[in-house]
């Protein structure tokens, strides 16, 4: 049996147990993401990216939207995932990797694609940034994941997931949405299988409107919105993200190099070709009812003494 018609037949055969599975089937492909505009910013996707060959998914598991995904069919693999930030309750799960039951072999990647690849799967949004179970379970789908580097993935972008999802907790007290994706390679497409696009590069970017009062000088930086792009090829140039040489070798070349909303931006610009914007409004500080009446009450109470 040829490889193809054996992968065809693993498809079928899953989908024929999807209803013995309730949890297994997830992902909602629609024109738009309607169904899950709360994922984000001001229920406003990214703008300038072209729609032609872009599918937008809402990211269901056990009749609930976990997170967005934008698809891009013919390179079988994500360009971003966005999601709402929680801190975990529990550790990373032992899932099964699922399928979108809509996308069919001829565009999703399957896991066969994967083996003997070099490559591992890596999350667009990872596990370790969703609550409950059930959201770190969703995250296992192949609609959010790309190849990547495991010195990437288990290295310098591993680091990074840990280290936002440290400033949320400390930092943040409101709602903390991250766009996160990926940048192909310019002069001609990278693939595993001749079949899933390898990205070159890794980025992702936060939005949280709402900090604490007493934000210390140094956090105010990564605050409201920060960024950073990652390698995830030790051989590619030097124009976005530097080469620490001094790294461990098991590391070295696929470095992250943090940087503000708008050097990101102009990054994806100038290597996607299209004006994107990641946050309507550029994601700006926001003050709460609450913080609006203490500073009116702050400045009633000093006018009434002076």
């Amino acid at each position: 049996m040829s490889h193809k018609k054996m992968l065809q037949c693993s498809m079928g055969a899953l989908l024929l147990l999807l209803p013995w599975f309730g949890g297994l089937v997830l992902g909602e492909i629609s024109k738009d993401f309607s169904q899950c505009l709360d994922f984000f910013y001001k229920e406003t996707p990214p703008t300038g990216i072209p729609a032609e060959g872009y599918q937008p998914i809402c990211q269901r598991y056990q009749n609930q939207y976990r997170f967005a995904s934008l698809y891009h069919r013919e390179h079988r693999s994500p360009l971003y995932s966005a999601y709402i930030l929680s801190h975990p309750d529990g550790k990373r799960p032992n899932s099964t990797w699922m399928f979108e039951p809509q996308n069919v072999m001829e565009s999703q990647a399957v896991n066969e694609d994967y083996k003997n690849s070099n490559f591992t799967k890596g999350h667009l949004n990872p596990s370790l940034h969703q609550k409950t179970k059930q959201d770190r379970k969703a995250t296992f789908t192949l609609t959010n994941i790309v190849p990547q580097q495991k010195g990437s993935n288990s290295g310098p972008w591993n680091v990074l997931e840990q280290e936002v999802l440290r400033k949320f907790k400390t930092f943040c007290n409101g709602t903390m949405h991250v766009i996160t994706g990926v940048m192909p390679y310019e002069s001609e497409p990278h693939w595993i299988n001749n079949r899933v696009s390898v990205p070159e590069y890794m980025w992702s970017a936060y939005c949280c409107s709402f900090v604490r009062s007493d934000l210390p000088e140094q956090e105010k930086l990564f605050f409201p919105t920060y960024a950073a792009v990652g390698r995830n090829d030790r051989n590619s140039g030097e124009e976005f993200v530097p080469v620490n040489v001094k790294a461990k070798p098991s590391v070295r070349g696929y470095d992250v190099r943090r940087m503000s909303l708008q050097e990101l931006e102009d990054i994806l610009r100038q290597r996607l070709n299209v004006p994107i914007a990641l946050f309507n409004g550029q994601c700006q500080y926001e003050m709460s009812l609450w913080w609006v009446c203490a500073a009116v009450f702050t400045m009633c109470s000093t006018s009434f003494l002076l």
